[in-house]
């Protein structure tokens, strides 16, 4: 399946969920938004929320600064 992970086509392997993906792209377990299709999704959803063939991710990673 392919989808749109921050504007770069990304090919999702293996499941079909946003814990799946997060899995995949080796996310951090702490400090990470994921929006789908403009959509901010919680973390406590994310084992639930299915993800299509064509859907687009956007994923914020937070960052210390000022």
């Amino acid at each position: 399946m392919k989808i749109l992970v921050n504007n770069k086509e990304t090919e999702l392997t293996q499941g079909n969920t946003l814990a799946d993906v997060a899995r995949q792209l080796e996310l951090p377990a702490q400090g990470v938004a994921i929006a789908l299709n403009n959509r901010m999704i919680p973390r406590a959803q994310w084992a639930e929320q299915t993800v299509k063939d064509g859907e687009s991710l956007v994923i914020i990673k937070a960052a210390c600064g000022g």
